[in-house]
């Protein structure tokens, strides 16, 4: 074996070692963030990257961390599912932020290498406080979050409340985005706008196990409705809590009527940056979804 070579088994071997000692070591922060019901927190989205991009990057004979960092986290991800039992859409939601604090780190720990001018303190000085956010009500953001979409369709305000008092539908298909691994409707039950009317949706598909999203009316009035989250059992509880939606309708003339819906929830994820933005966008092409399907009169859907 010439010294080339030997000098390459020994960086293959040490990228081993430390990518096992890597992936075990976030696999035990793992099942302690998920023993203390942490795994909705910055520590699993931010903290525990940090822990695997830190011991990465000290990985003895690498070119660099960066590249070390980014090999190890890669191999991370794709063992997650197996090993830890995550779901496609909670690794594709979380390789973004896995990569950037990886990225972040081996650019650090490079620069620290080649100019010796920064030190590894930054690193605690910049993701402490962004691993424990979450952890209790005093180091969390702002949760409550409402979001709306608005339609015109193409029928009289009484036949929009007609179709609003039916059943729901869930035979539309989702947009393309609440199609990748997410729960999804497949059976809806109840009917009528009198307060104390039911409804419910039962979700299956994608992560978890299937379960149901339960609703009462809670208020009605000409032109507008407000229905009340008893209990929800799908997955999706794992990452927001509904509080409850509200319909309106205004007839612009007798062939059109514009229906607004609202969606009221608590965000669950953290860091805020990063999920807000995304569950916003997700249930904001819900209320899109539920107009679509549930406000138009059988064969008045609007392009």
């Amino acid at each position: 074996m010439t010294d080339g070579e030997r000098k390459k088994f020994d960086g293959a071997r040490w990228m081993l070692i430390f990518l096992i000692l890597a992936v075990s070591a976030g696999t035990v922060m793992y099942k302690l963030t998920v023993r203390e019901h942490l795994e909705q927190t910055s520590l699993l989205f931010v903290g525990i990257p940090a822990i695997l991009a830190i011991i990465l990057a000290l990985t003895p004979k690498a070119k660099t961390a960066l590249g070390a960092i980014l090999k190890g986290l890669t191999v991370a991800l794709l063992l997650s599912a197996p090993l830890l039992g995550e779901g496609f859409i909670c690794i594709v939601m979380a390789s973004p932020i896995f990569y950037g604090v990886g990225i972040l780190i081996g650019v650090l720990v490079d620069e620290n290498r080649k100019y010796r001018q920064t030190t590894l303190s930054c690193l605690v000085l910049v993701l402490l406080p962004m691993s424990i956010e979450g952890g209790s009500p005093v180091l969390s953001f702002n949760r409550e979050e409402t979001v709306q979409a608005s339609r015109i369709i193409n029928a009289s305000a009484e036949q929009v409340e007609l179709a609003i008092s039916r059943s729901p539908h869930t035979d539309l298909p989702l947009p393309l985005y609440l199609r990748m691994g997410f729960p999804r409707p497949t059976e809806a039950k109840g009917e009528g706008l009198q307060v104390g009317a039911p409804r419910s949706l039962h979700f299956a598909g994608g992560e978890g196990r299937p379960g149901d999203l339960m609703l009462k009316v809670e208020e009605f009035r000409p032109g507008y409705v407000r229905f009340h989250v008893i209990s929800d059992r799908s997955k999706i509880a794992h990452w927001l809590d509904w509080k409850s939606s509200e319909v309106e309708w205004i007839e612009l003339d007798s062939d059109h009527t514009r229906v607004t819906w609202k969606l009221h929830f608590q965000r669950r994820l953290d860091p805020a940056w990063y999920f807000r933005p995304w569950e916003r966008y997700a249930t904001e092409l819900a209320a899109d979804y539920l107009i679509r399907s549930n406000a138009n009169p059988a064969g008045s859907w609007p392009e």
